[in-house]
């Protein structure tokens, strides 16, 4: 794939960012870069000193690494490292340790020695830590100082656990996460709970010392605080901006990390556009109503002018003629018919008129997303008449406390006694899962039992908010695909049999519309899987189904981020009571309701989330000059073409 860095368009950028088409290219890069420098020195019977980071965002340039050691004889044996940094306490063989993880993704599948592998050491009294962090230094020291330092970046802007408010000189020390840092983790502990508050790391100063850097980013998720770090002023709330004073680093990223800075997101500031593409003018025009906090009807030539625009005033002016028609495209969103209005002419309306009953299928990844998302239209669809199915796509019984589990156990148990049914399988049942919660390690993947108690949790709330929403059951499918449970045991995991699953349902029904969560910024990947899954088994069938092509796919967004307003291609506004039907379906998610296991970053209750989202949705059409609802659900239509 091209390097898409284009120099001339960098005046806002305060250090060098070559961007990728993708993660995986540019992950190929960086090991290609790696392996040059281990060949070049050992060329030279040289060691070679890599500083290396944990984390998902070096995984693929560590497989490549394990491929050129495979197949192209790349060898580690003048290799030392020194890992950035370690969670503190920590014992090494802990799935959650960084000295694991490194054996899993590197150091098992190349010829290095053990006993030049350095990993901060999680296991140490308190007292012990300072001098250890000390020799730490002085072991990279003595060996010259490291060729490389491979470096993520998290969404507090630390390099490292160097978390807001350290310092540019900082060496190697004991350092306590940041709350953001820790909602991070929380997936990979079992919960924030368990999420160690301290770390050792590398600092800033031992970061300088290298004699080259690379920051890597992939994924939507990091261009908010790449941007900063790129873009911003060098500030101790932002440790990456430090990256600023080295003369030595370099950030390579893909598209998605790199949409927020400026060459990207807002271009006009930079360069001149081509004009010719409509969702550029849209999106400039948006952007120039929402900075101003004018309707877009009201923005003028002037306006234009200032804000990088005249270009776009002069080519596609007046600009009064551009308002209208970037407002009239604002307005053919929004539909109060998400399956279409029967006899009505469709040439101005997001969805087709005929057929006027639609079949649809609403995936819904985890058993409360469908409603969280887009309740209201789901509701909607089942009141004009569609013939609505919905697939939960995961048994979601990651995200149910142990203790709810055992309250439905009880309960099982006190049922089976008042109908003399088999209560001492039960009883044994409660007493062995008790006993393996009590015992039960962070992260720790549950019994088969607990597993399925969980899910059917999950399930039973499902059903009941489907059901509110007015669905008959045998259009109610748990589908409960392999891949969620399978891949807690395994990354390497194989997807096809949730393909065929889901390629089933579809012939079955066979949809003229399918809903699917877009929202890929969720923190565990689920949405994307799921999302992935529903393509690719859209293509197959594609091949040899004639419905496919007359079935159009819509992507919603839920409680983690929204469209941007540019993107949004179909709107379906809410009445307050409509609100209030999606928020007593929410509820009927149980298990889900006042806290849940994996809430984020955000406090607030997923019902609030969501009503929040959708309110906010309304007030951006009300600012840009449309009717003003209570709230609006917005989606955008999939391409195949993508």
């Amino acid at each position: 794939m091209p390097r898409l860095n284009l120099l001339e368009e960098t005046r806002f950028e305060k250090l060098p960012v070559t961007v990728y088409a993708d993660r995986l290219t540019a992950s190929k890069i960086v090991a290609k870069r790696i392996a040059a420098i281990i060949t070049a020195k050992a060329a030279k019977s040289e060691n070679t000193v890599l500083g290396l980071a944990t984390g998902v965002t070096p995984i693929a340039v560590y497989q490549e690494l394990v491929r050129l050691h495979r197949e192209e004889g790349l060898s580690f044996k003048n290799v030392i490292t020194f890992n950035l940094d370690e969670y503190y306490p920590m014992q090494p063989t802990a799935i959650q340790s960084y000295k694991a993880f490194m054996l899993d993704h590197l150091f098992s599948h190349v010829d290095i020695d053990m006993a030049n592998v350095h990993v901060p050491d999680g296991r140490l009294d308190v007292e012990e830590i300072a001098e250890y962090c000390l020799a730490y230094e002085q072991k990279i020291s003595a060996l010259g100082g490291l060729d490389l330092q491979i470096l993520g970046i998290g969404r507090t802007g630390h390099i490292g656990f160097n978390e807001p408010g350290s310092a540019p000189n900082s060496g190697t020390r004991l350092v306590s996460l940041d709350d953001l840092t820790r909602n991070d983790a929380a997936h990979d502990f079992g919960g924030k709970s368990n999420v160690p508050a301290k770390a050792i790391t590398m600092g800033i100063g031992t970061i300088f010392k290298a004699r080259e850097i690379i920051l890597m980013a992939w994924g939507i998720k990091k261009a908010p605080i790449l941007k900063k770090a790129v873009e911003g002023e060098i500030s101790a709330d932002v440790p990456a901006t430090y990256l600023q004073l080295s003369d030595q680093v370099e950030f390579i990223v893909d598209q998605a990390a790199a949409s927020e800075l400026t060459r990207f997101n807002t271009p006009w500031l930079v360069k001149d556009c081509d004009w010719s593409n409509p969702q550029l003018v849209k999106k400039a025009v948006i952007w120039l109503a929402k900075t101003l906090n004018k309707p877009v009807l009201k923005l003028t030539e002037d306006d234009y002018n200032n804000h990088g625009m005249a270009q776009l005033a002069t080519e596609k002016g007046p600009v009064y003629h551009i308002n209208i028609n970037i407002f009239n495209l604002l307005q053919r969103t929004i539909t109060g018919w998400p399956g279409g209005k029967p006899n009505a002419d469709d040439s101005q309306r997001p969805e087709r008129a005929e057929p006027a009953q639609k079949r649809v299928i609403v995936f819904s990844p985890h058993p409360d997303d469908d409603v969280i998302s887009m309740g209201g239209t789901f509701i909607r669809l089942a009141d004009q008449g569609h013939d609505v199915h919905v697939a939960y796509q995961t048994s979601g019984n990651s995200a149910v406390w142990d203790d709810d589990a055992l309250r439905y156990i009880e309960f099982a148990v006190d049922l089976s006694g008042s109908s003399n049914t088999d209560r001492p399988t039960l009883q044994h049942l409660y007493k062995t899962t008790r006993s393996f919660i009590d015992t039960k390690q962070p992260n720790q993947t549950d019994t088969a039992e607990l597993q399925t108690i969980k899910g059917l949790i999950r399930k039973g709330e499902a059903f009941a908010g489907a059901r509110f929403v007015g669905l008959q059951d045998d259009h109610i499918h748990f589908q409960d695909l392999p891949f969620y449970d399978r891949r807690k045991l395994s990354k390497n995991v194989s997807y096809d049999d949730d393909i065929q699953q889901t390629m089933q349902l579809l012939q079955q029904v066979k949809p003229h519309q399918v809903y699917a969560a877009g929202d890929f910024a969720d923190p565990h990947g689920t949405h994307e899987t799921c999302f992935n899954i529903i393509l690719e088994s859209l293509k197959r069938l594609a091949q040899t189904e004639a419905w496919v092509k007359d079935c159009w796919l819509w992507l919603y967004r839920g409680a983690w981020h929204e469209f941007e307003t540019f993107e949004i291609e179909m709107c379906v506004p809410l009445s307050p009571k409509e609100v209030e039907r999606k928020r007593l379906a929410i509820f009927k998610h149980q298990s889900q309701k006042d806290r849940p296991v994996f809430p984020g970053d955000d406090a607030r209750e997923f019902w609030v989330r969501a009503e929040d989202r959708t309110s906010e949705t309304a007030n951006v059409y009300n600012q840009l000059g449309l009717a003003e609802y209570e709230a609006m659900e917005a989606f955008i239509k999939w391409d195949f073409n993508h």
